[in-house]
């Protein structure tokens, strides 16, 4: 599988929104957006996301995505309905996502079955393509990249730091940057899980910054 080029590997854009690792072992996932690729582009036919009701009251507050807080979860399905179908469509793919660590600890919590092929980081390519960069939240290489228009094209409905707006913005900035790598198109998965692979369970990593990669760019935004 490793031999294939990344574009015909088997990879779905991830994007969690939540009540924020403040919660600590209570955080909830409020958003959820699953976006496959085909060809390396983001396949909206295929494309999947929905609001989760976490079962309490979520008051308003600076860090929680606009439009996941009050009443507006009240009648959205809860995690457990939802439980089978995130499985079907996360398990045994490789999930792409900027900071995908953050949207995998949070999927691991609460759906400790699923079992990604493997995770891939595009604020990782970023930093391996980019090492002196500054901003490397997800708006930002969207704005630097001109990605922002055809992000709105995709999701006319959609805004900046919800999941799906940002799961169809992650995928589209993977391609833009493989774009930069040596072999572009041809690019092989190998290739690209070098550069911007992250491990699932980074304890068993030998290697500190690893788990520092898990940690969300807190410095302007996601």
């Amino acid at each position: 599988m490793q031999d294939q080029t990344w574009t015909a590997a088997e990879l779905v854009a991830l994007d969690l929104e939540g009540t924020g690792s403040q919660d600590r072992q209570n955080e909830a996932i409020l958003e959820i957006a699953v976006v496959p690729l085909a060809g390396g582009r983001p396949d909206m036919g295929a494309a999947w996301h929905s609001i989760i009701n976490p079962g309490r009251w979520i008051r308003p507050r600076p860090w929680i995505s606009p439009g996941l807080s009050g009443a507006a979860l009240t009648n959205a399905p809860s995690l457990d309905a939802l439980r089978g179908s995130i499985a079907e469509k996360l398990h045994g793919r490789i999930l792409v996502g900027h900071n995908i660590g953050v949207d995998w600890r949070l999927i691991h919590m609460r759906l400790p079955d699923i079992e990604p092929a493997g995770l891939v980081d595009t604020a990782r390519l970023v930093r391996h393509l980019q090492p002196d960069i500054k901003r490397w939240n997800l708006t930002a290489l969207l704005a630097q990249h001109e990605l922002e228009d055809e992000v709105k094209a995709l999701v006319p409905d959609g805004q900046p730091h919800r999941a799906l707006w940002d799961a169809v913005g992650a995928a589209l900035l993977l391609a833009e940057l493989v774009g930069q790598l040596p072999y572009k198109a041809d690019t092989s998965l190998a290739t690209l899980t070098r550069v911007a692979r992250l491990p699932r369970q980074p304890e068993r990593e030998n290697d500190d910054q690893l788990t520092l990669d898990l940690q969300p760019d807190t410095r302007a935004g996601a």
